[in-house]
């Protein structure tokens, strides 16, 4: 016999824009800096048509080591080591340092993919 209770459907919100921040982790921008590097090496990998274990070598770490980060536990790789990575790809990496527009407020990081 089926139940005729209607379940309640839970509230739901708008996001921030960053789910790291809206699971309330901590370091939230940085997990979504590092989210957005990776997604970028995973595109270069994908347009050059290379394996995990090529794409590896290219950057210079072991390939089970690759492949955690590309499934998202990247949590102990360094922005840095992440950097390194899109440069051995041929990638330039240019960071600006500007005021932030609001005055009085802390500014942000953000990447902006070419």
């Amino acid at each position: 016999m089926m139940s005729t209770k209607k379940k309640k459907l839970r509230a739901h919100s708008r996001g921030s824009g960053n789910i790291f921040a809206d699971l309330g982790l901590p370091n939230a921008h940085e997990h979504q800096l590092k989210a957005a590097l990776v997604v970028q090496l995973k595109r270069l990998m994908a347009e050059r048509e290379i394996t995990q274990t090529e794409a590896a070598r290219l950057v210079g770490v072991k390939q089970p080591n690759l492949s955690r980060m590309l499934r998202g536990q990247f949590r102990l790789v360094s922005l840095e080591k992440l950097l390194r990575m899109l440069t051995a790809f041929e990638q330039d990496v240019e960071i600006t340092v500007k005021p932030h527009r609001k005055r009085g407020e802390a500014g942000r990081i953000t990447f902006i993919p070419a």
